[in-house]
């Protein structure tokens, strides 16, 4: 998870920074945080079109400059030539519903969050389709299945939302 917060660090959203890592039988796979495309004036630059029109988070995900962290790990696997087939992915922030159906159809089968994200679509989802979501706190040696209890682990009561 601290690689993860390391490559959110990379993230041009002004809102909030998100990193994700595919991992393979411990093996980086392939890395990605939220930013806009390759080639396309950042956030940074130009300011944010969600806050500019004043859209909720949570809401309203095809208005925005970014690619989320998730689209870009998959995206980057692609490029070059990595199946991300039976990987696990480590995330700052509980996959949203859009990231949830494409990390479905690549493959994953197991998430670690830290953050909680407000979307029971995408909860739903992924329990559905049997991808085990597992909450790991950053910098907690503990980790608990999504929503469950265990000392020393984040609960989804007390985790932020996601931009």
């Amino acid at each position: 998870m601290d690689i993860a917060y390391l490559v959110a660090e990379r993230s041009t959203c002004l809102r909030r920074r998100v990193g994700a890592v595919a991992v393979l039988d411990r093996r980086i796979l392939a890395t990605g945080y939220n930013g806009a495309p390759s080639g396309v004036p950042h956030c940074l630059e130009s300011g944010c079109l969600r806050a500019q029109l004043g859209i909720p988070s949570g809401q309203r995900h095809e208005i925005c400059r970014g690619i989320h962290a998730e689209q870009n790990v998959i995206i980057q696997a692609a490029v070059h030539g990595i199946s991300l087939r039976g990987a696990e992915l480590f995330c700052t922030t509980y996959p949203c519903f859009i990231c949830a159906k494409m990390l479905i159809n690549c493959g994953i089968k197991k998430i670690w969050v830290s953050e909680n994200y407000p979307d029971e679509l995408s909860k739903a989802m992924l329990s559905e389709a049997g991808v085990e979501v597992l909450h790991l706190p950053h910098d907690a040696d503990n980790a608990c299945p999504a929503g469950g209890e265990k000392q020393g682990a984040a609960t989804e009561e007390n985790e932020g939302g996601r931009a």
